[in-house]
């Protein structure tokens, strides 16, 4: 196990090294647009050409594709945008907790191992997404670094039940966010069928990740309620603040 970190920016390097693909860029490549100008995929249902192929109808695309509206455009891009910078949260928290929580409680290696992987995975799906859909990161990236690795040293530092009271009050919040992103993008799946329509494969496929991190995430939420997170002292302000900061982060970030 890593020692404790000392600062909030060597739990971010810890991180950006941990999440570091060969073959994809660094997490903070997508803030250069000159290096993305290659893709041009924003959104392919976004397309004014329901057809997809230059005005022609193939035989294998039965039903045209819903177009979606710049209301819709503006929600993904949005919904994309504070994904990213919650799933970078939870990684710091998680880099930030995990030495102190293991020094009195080495049984929970692995449990704290594998979310902290799937957090690690759910960020690393975002930044790809936010790089090939050309979206505008947070400009609260600063803000949120330093207040998640405080949030997560913490909590590691008053102990198992409070560090798994954090993930409690946090996945709560995630998990009731990912269900309206996913809400919200199932009634665009209605009205498309509503109109003989469908929506793009790759907005499909945007769908199916919402659910299953969203899925991973109430998980986390399981293990941390499984491993006495109601114990934690105090536990109503503790996890009140908690649920109220991410609900403030989440609203900032829609917008900043």
């Amino acid at each position: 196990m890593q020692p404790i970190f000392t600062s909030s920016n060597c739990v971010f390097r810890q991180c950006r090294h941990a999440l570091r693909p060969a073959s994809v860029p660094l997490f903070l490549d997508f803030l250069a647009p000159s290096s993305l100008r290659q893709s041009q995929l924003r959104y392919n249902s976004t397309s004014s050409d329901s057809t997809g192929n230059n005005g022609s109808q193939t035989p294998s695309q039965a039903k045209p594709r819903y177009l979606l509206s710049k209301r819709q455009r503006e929600f993904l891009d949005s919904a994309l945008r504070v994904n990213q910078a919650g799933e970078l949260a939870a990684v710091l928290i998680y880099a930030s907790q995990t030495p102190q929580v293991l020094r009195s409680h080495p049984h929970l290696r692995e449990l704290m191992k594998h979310m902290y992987d799937q957090e690690a995975g759910h960020f690393s799906t975002f930044n790809n997404l936010i790089a090939k859909h050309q979206v505008r990161p947070t400009a609260m990236y600063p803000i949120w670094e330093m207040a998640a690795s405080f949030l997560g040293w913490s909590t590691g530092a008053m102990g198992r039940e409070a560090a798994m009271a954090c993930t409690e009050a946090v996945e709560t919040e995630i998990g009731s966010h990912y269900n309206e992103q996913i809400r919200e993008i199932m009634s665009w799946e209605a009205e498309a069928e509503s109109r003989g329509e469908e929506l793009d494969d790759e907005l499909k496929e945007m769908l199916s990740t919402f659910r299953r991190i969203r899925d991973e995430e109430l998980e986390h939420l399981d293990h941390a309620l499984a491993n006495d997170a109601k114990e934690a002292k105090p536990y109503d302000p503790l996890t009140n603040i908690i649920r109220f900061g991410c609900r403030a982060a989440i609203k900032i970030s829609e917008k900043i």
